[in-house]
């Protein structure tokens, strides 16, 4: 015990700026995060809005067995599950290789300018996107001219009414805004590869392909593996405003997800008890997800985030 409370104290000292500075992200945290998980005790009860929490008669899992029994159960896991995956399949090396890309760029004005287009999207709320979206891919949209005007198609199509090219739609959507963004964490990580290996690399031969896969990549495969494990546990998490701004009743069958059908059944018809429980059925599996996620590249590359 004595020789844990100089660890401590040593760490202490060494690092006090550090624990410093993360205090207020995490009183931030405990208050945004931590504090209103007291609220899911009403996926347990029969809440109305004005009872105090908890004084609701008790129902044990009834608005989770209720989730799982629902006929559009299995099509809002398939969709949930397919988004998510090309989101994970598409979205997740994007930013790598974007990073990868930008950091060969030498000209700094060009390269600087190309950071700027890339992050600009992140910004941009989820309505004017799917405006932007809206204007490009309608029946009288600039894909459907374009593509009549080379000669591609001979009638219009309105892709958004179209479920078959939903899961495509949104899938660019998501990484349009994301790419940029996310691609900042890795440019971070590429930063911090020690220069003596690029100058070692070169004295062997290597090319900048050559030093991109014999050095960038595995000087950063730790921030890798540690944004998968947490890619894993948000594989459950397909999306909200993109649904409902991009969806339409004929695409109903193919956006309809978790988040979604939690506010429509839950939200909508103020059924909190069981909007609670839907999200909390989704919060126990992300969970499981990124706890078997950890295990499994802790097995494979000794990695892990805990």
């Amino acid at each position: 015990m004595e020789k844990k409370r100089r660890r401590f104290q040593f760490r202490w000292k060494s690092d006090r700026e550090l624990w410093l500075l993360s205090v207020i992200p995490v009183i931030w945290a405990l208050i945004f995060c931590y504090g209103p998980m007291y609220g899911l005790v009403i996926a347990f009860t029969k809440y109305r809005p004005g009872m105090v929490m908890g004084s609701g008669e008790w129902v044990g899992l009834k608005y989770v067995n209720q989730f799982f029994s629902n006929p559009d159960f299995p099509l809002i896991l398939r969709n949930t599950l397919a988004i998510s995956a090309l989101n994970l399949l598409v979205g997740f090396p994007a930013p790598i290789i974007l990073a990868l890309l930008l950091n060969e760029v030498r000209t700094g004005l060009f390269k600087k300018t190309m950071q700027t287009a890339y992050y600009l999207p992140h910004f941009i709320s989820w309505v004017v996107t799917a405006s932007l979206f809206f204007s490009i891919l309608s029946s009288e949209g600039i894909l459907n001219q374009i593509l009549q005007l080379l000669g591609v198609q001979t009638k219009k199509i309105n892709y958004l009414g179209e479920g078959r090219y939903f899961w495509a739609i949104i899938t660019a959507a998501n990484v349009w805004k994301s790419v940029g963004w996310s691609s900042i964490l890795y440019l971070s990580a590429i930063a911090g590869v020690d220069e003596s290996l690029y100058q070692a690399g070169a004295v062997d031969g290597l090319g900048r392909l050559g030093m991109v896969i014999h050095i960038t990549i595995p000087g950063i495969m730790t921030t890798i593996a540690l944004m998968f494990i947490l890619r894993i546990g948000d594989i459950l998490n397909a999306g909200f405003e993109q649904q409902l701004l991009l969806g339409t009743e004929q695409t109903r069958s193919y956006y309809e997800v978790i988040e979604t059908f939690a506010y429509r059944y839950g939200i909508s018809l103020s059924r909190y008890s069981f909007g609670a429980a839907v999200s909390f059925v989704k919060s126990v599996c992300s969970l499981i997800l990124v706890l078997t996620a950890n295990f499994v590249v802790k097995k494979v590359s000794d990695l892990s985030l805990i």
